[in-house]
């Protein structure tokens, strides 16, 4: 006797920025056609407070450009959740498709016979201390965070220059004189960071990068450690509005004397990988690497 199988839908969550008009405008035609391909397990605004549901479920369908993707990567971590980020923003690096993009590759996404290939990223944890507390016991920080991209301590108004002084793992090294300071993962590194002189780092690595915002010294050159190494900022000096910004979304007031501490997350978040995709090649496409002058 044959037996056959039959290939399953995959239970997704669509996740939708409803800020967006043109969001709001295909969506309606969007859920259909998902429907069509898999079991809709939920839908959620991107930017709602609204926690996923504990149910299984395959994958998260995100809509929206690469800061709708870096809000809900911090929502989903803990969930375990694959998030599949559809580019409907500007430039769409961290989300690896467009609506043609999915289109062809939603027959191998959406079955369930077919292994989804997922790219897996570290986040960083970052703890904010006032200048009185045991930076040993977390409960005592002021803030936490999670931060996929970067953690940013930037001078803020009245925009004078700032000190940070830098300890790795308990060990002092050079303070910042400047305009502050960049922590970026690997997947972050071509934010923030690369736009302050910082290095293109291979989204497969882990590692931190630091990298000063216009440092006052012609010798601190940014520097890639060690995921393992706890990294401590102590605001030696600060302004009104130094601030503290991660993902370019959250953000927190400081003042001298706070400690920021900084570590890999315990945690991963997995982006479902485009298959037609490559990420030097996007890295050419998108952000012109090493694109030569252009002439008339």
């Amino acid at each position: 006797m044959a037996i056959y199988s039959l290939a399953m839908p995959r239970r997704v969550l669509l996740v939708a920025n409803h800020d967006r008009a043109e969001i709001r405008a295909i969506l309606p035609e969007f859920r259909q056609w998902l429907a069509e391909r898999a079991t809709i397990a939920g839908e959620f605004e991107a930017m709602s407070r609204d926690q996923p549901p504990t149910t299984e479920v395959d994958l998260a369908v995100v809509l929206g450009g690469d800061g709708t993707l870096l809000s809900q990567a911090r929502r989903f971590v803990n969930y375990g959740i694959p998030l599949l980020g559809v580019n409907l923003g500007r430039l769409g690096f961290l989300a690896e498709f467009d609506m043609t993009g999915l289109f062809t590759a939603s027959p191998d996404i959406f079955s369930d016979e077919t292994r989804l290939v997922l790219h897996s990223h570290m986040l960083i944890e970052v703890h904010v201390y006032p200048e009185d507390a045991d930076i040993e016991q977390p409960a005592t920080a002021r803030e936490r965070h999670l931060a996929l991209n970067d953690c940013v301590i930037t001078a803020g108004p009245p925009f004078r220059m700032i000190e940070l002084f830098l300890t790795l793992d308990g060990e002092s090294t050079p303070s910042v004189h400047g305009d502050g300071l960049i922590i970026s993962t690997p997947i972050g590194s071509t934010a923030y960071s690369v736009s302050s002189g910082g290095s293109i780092i291979e989204p497969r690595l882990d590692c931190f990068a630091i990298t000063p915002i216009a440092a006052h010294s012609l010798a601190f050159r940014p520097i890639i450690i060690s995921p393992k190494t706890c990294l401590t900022v102590t605001l030696e000096r600060a302004n009104a509005g130094t601030t503290m910004v991660l993902d370019g979304q959250v953000f927190a007031a400081l003042r001298a004397g706070d400690r920021v501490v900084i570590r890999k997350y315990s945690r991963r978040v997995d982006f479902v990988a485009n298959p037609g995709n490559n990420y030097w090649r996007t890295l050419t496409r998108k952000m012109h690497w090493a694109a030569p002058p252009t002439s008339k």
